[in-house]
């Protein structure tokens, strides 16, 4: 009998064993099959090998901002540039018009002057023009008449 109580307990020992492997295996299928344990790895895996790209491409969008910024400001500035270069374009042309205007006049008051600066010339080349004039008619030293006006 004690042989055959040797024997039962080598077979429960080996049911026991056997239980204790099941068990773990259970255990280890559970772990395994473990949604939030699953997601939670795999966010820390994919946060450490992406963070630091998601970071860097956070930077980039950041400097993108500010070159976007800069260029807005100079368009800004180039069309006010552009703006006041055509301010300065219309007053010249109409300064240029003005004066454009104003050339007959210039052109009447030239002609005027040298009428008056010729007429008494041509008048005081004989002594009745001279009189005229209300000069007289003298004979210069060089022995040329010319017609002279005396205070």
């Amino acid at each position: 009998m004690s042989d055959r109580i040797d024997d039962l307990t080598a077979v429960v020992d080996k049911q026991i064993k056997v239980a204790t492997e099941a068990r773990i295996a259970a255990f280890a299928a559970r772990d395994q099959t473990n949604l939030k344990k699953y997601g939670d790895l795999l966010g820390q895996t994919l946060d450490s090998h992406l963070g630091a790209t998601a970071d860097a491409i956070t930077e980039i969008v950041k400097g993108l901002a500010v070159q976007t910024d800069k260029t807005i400001g100079a368009l800004a500035r180039s069309e006010d540039d552009r703006s006041r270069a055509y301010r300065e374009v219309f007053k010249r042309e109409q300064k240029a018009d003005r004066l454009k205007s104003c050339l007959p006049w210039f052109d009447l008051g030239a002609l005027v002057l040298a009428l008056v600066l010729t007429v008494p010339s041509f008048l005081a080349r004989n002594a009745s023009t001279c009189a005229v004039l209300g000069a007289s008619w003298t004979m210069a030293t060089t022995g040329v008449d010319a017609c002279v006006f005396y205070r």
